[in-house]
C-alpha cells in the first residue's frame, strides 16, 4: 500500500537518513531484545505479530528468535522496508515486511495477537488514526505496547542513555542534538498520550515508566 499523504511529522527516514539510522542503531540491541521479551510473553505459538514502523527490522528480528511466531512489518519508508527485507533474507528469518501508512494499515480487522511499535510514535502525522488502526486489526483481547520517548526526559537521562549506544563521538554528538532538538519537541506527554487514548475505540490504556521513555499498554475489549 502506497500512500500520498505525509506521514511523517519532521524529516522523513530515506535514503541516506535511513541508512545511517540502520547502522548506528545496529550495535546496540539490548533494548530491542528486552522489548522482545515483552512482547513474546503475550503472544501464543504460531500468534501473529505485527510490528508497527519497525525501521531495519531489528525488533521484528529478535521477536522471530524466541518462538515460532507469524511476524509482520508496516513502514513508510521504502529505504526501511527495503534495509529490513534484507536483514531478515541475511537472517534467515521469515518475517513479512510492508510498505504502508500506520493510519491506514493494509490488513484485515481482527488480524494480530499483538501490535508493537518502538520509538516512531512521536513521528506519526496521525497518532489517534494509528491507534484507532492498531484497535482495528487487533484480535478481540489482543494486546498492544507502543514504547516511545517521554517530553520530559532529562538531558541527563537521555546523556547516559546514548552513551551505552555503542556510537562513535561523533554519532554520540549528533544523536544528543537530535533528541535535543526535534525528538523532545515532538514527544507526547502523558496528559496527550491520555487523549488520545480516550478518542480512539480503546478508551483508556495504561502509561508504565519505561527509562527516559514510557511503554503505552492498550488492549481490545
Amino acid at each position: 500500500m502506497e500512500s500520498p499523504r505525509k506521514a511523517y511529522r519532521g524529516i522523513g527516514m530515506e535514503g541516506p537518513i535511513a541508512t545511517w539510522y540502520a547502522r548506528n542503531t545496529k550495535g546496540d540491541i539490548r533494548d530491542q531484545r528486552r522489548v522482545a521479551r515483552a512482547v513474546a510473553e503475550g503472544v501464543p505459538p504460531r500468534g501473529k505479530v505485527l510490528e508497527v514502523a519497525p525501521g531495519p527490522g531489528y525488533l521484528a528480528l529478535e521477536i522471530a528468535k524466541l518462538g515460532d511466531y507469524r511476524i509482520f512489518g508496516l513502514d513508510i519508508s521504502r529505504s526501511f522496508v527495503r534495509i529490513a527485507r534484507e536483514n531478515a533474507r541475511a537472517a534467515g528469518a521469515d518475517i513479512d515486511f510492508q510498505l504502508g501508512d500506520a493510519a491506514h494499515m493494509p490488513f484485515p480487522d481482527d488480524e494480530f495477537d499483538f501490535v508493537v511499535c518502538r520509538a516512531a510514535f512521536k513521528n506519526f502525522s496521525d497518532p489517534v488514526g494509528a491507534l484507532e488502526e492498531i484497535h482495528r486489526v487487533l484480535k478481540p483481547g489482543g494486546r498492544a505496547s507502543i514504547y516511545d520517548l517521554r517530553r520530559n526526559a532529562s538531558r541527563e537521562a537521555i546523556a547516559d542513555e546514548v552513551s551505552r549506544m555503542g556510537m562513535s563521538p561523533l554519532n554520540r554528538w549528533v544523536t544528543k542534538a537530535t533528541f535535543r532538538f526535534m525528538l523532545l519537541k515532538r514527544a507526547y506527554t502523558d496528559a496527550e498520550i491520555s487523549r488520545m487514548c480516550a478518542a480512539t475505540h480503546f478508551g483508556s490504556g495504561e502509561i508504565a515508566d519505561d527509562g527516559i521513555g514510557f511503554e503505552l499498554r492498550l488492549v481490545k475489549r
